[in-house]
């Protein structure tokens, strides 16, 4: 397994993060017309049809396929609305859940014996603290939760995780196209979540809501089914098979970061000095994670040079005296 990103995929995990974190404008967009379960389950039935006619199914069991989709569509995006609509606001869920990253590295050390480097804690503890002054500035902007809607949303971070770690398991046994998992796997949510839309969201008032949505909801349901989902789910499942879990998700800690962003520049948020400095400190954590192994690499080397020098040094000295001392003899 690679242990470097490379410029290509470095590019790519940039991408993927930052359509995530732009994916909060559509969903807020879609959700004033549509209630949140009724819009996962939407966002998951275009991921899957019509492609699931045109992709051919993963070689790799269905057990695998359906505990993805029940991981990732159900209970990650499924538990995510559900906290929400229990009290916490979309912009600290958005953050809360990002400890996945650290339920991912845990999964991964037990289950896939991923190794922990040095830099891997010191960038993810730089990366946290980022992360924890944005949620301290939601906070302190008056936003209030319940306990019930945090522990859900923390419950969906878990289950993001398991998602992570079944995707890479499979990639590394059945060595499949992640695109084709994550199409087929999209088949799972729909039907849940439609039912869990029917049960809390009005019953038929939730289908009225979807029959009367206009255009620019449905642009913002193929967005999330084709941008966030298939292309952002199969880039990330793809990375996460060629590096290391410690590797890639600290990277999700730019999605709140990403959002943040994304509401500045289209939804005329403002950004406070405490986001910024948070923003930095996500960004300072991944250098950090990325690129501190090659730092140190070169250190060490500069240091075992120095030293091999310095020991070559006193050698050649005190040789050439004793040569000088034979030769006046």
């Amino acid at each position: 397994m690679k242990q470097h990103l490379a410029p290509r995929d470095l590019a790519l995990l940039l991408a993927v993060v930052a359509l995530w974190g732009f994916s909060f404008v559509p969903i807020k967009v879609g959700l004033r017309e549509v209630p949140p379960f009724a819009l996962a389950a939407l966002r998951f039935l275009f991921a899957a049809i019509p492609l699931v006619f045109f992709v051919r199914r993963p070689r790799m069991p269905a057990g695998v396929v359906i505990a993805y989709g029940l991981a990732i569509g159900v209970f990650q995006f499924g538990l995510l609305f559900l906290g929400m609509k229990l009290g916490m606001p979309a912009g600290l869920s958005s953050i809360v859940i990002q400890v996945q990253v650290f339920f991912t590295i845990g999964l991964g050390i037990v289950f896939l014996g991923d190794r922990l480097r040095g830099e891997n804690v010191a960038g993810a503890a730089i990366a946290a603290l980022g992360v924890l002054l944005l949620a301290i500035y939601k906070v302190q902007g008056g936003l209030s939760t319940t306990l019930a809607g945090l522990l859900i949303v923390l419950v969906a971070a878990f289950a993001w995780a398991i998602g992570n770690i079944v995707a890479k398991r499979a990639a590394g046994e059945h060595d499949d196209d992640m695109f084709a998992l994550v199409v087929w796997s999209s088949l799972v949510p729909p039907l849940p979540l439609a039912v869990a839309a029917y049960a809390f969201e009005g019953g038929m008032d939730a289908v009225r809501a979807v029959g009367s949505a206009s255009v620019l909801t449905w642009g913002c349901v193929l967005f999330l089914a084709y941008a966030a989902t298939l292309f952002g789910f199969a880039s990330w499942a793809r990375l996460l098979h060629r590096y290391p879990t410690a590797l890639v998700s600290p990277f999700a800690l730019l999605i709140p970061v990403s959002g943040v962003a994304s509401g500045v520049l289209l939804l005329g948020e403002s950004l406070a000095p405490m986001q910024a400095l948070g923003a930095a400190l996500v960004f300072a954590g991944l250098v950090v994670n990325v690129y501190g192994p090659r730092r140190l690499r070169r250190a060490r080397r500069s240091t075992s040079s120095a030293a091999s020098t310095s020991r070559s040094g006193p050698s050649s000295d005190s040789t050439s005296p004793a040569s000088s001392g034979g030769t006046d003899s």
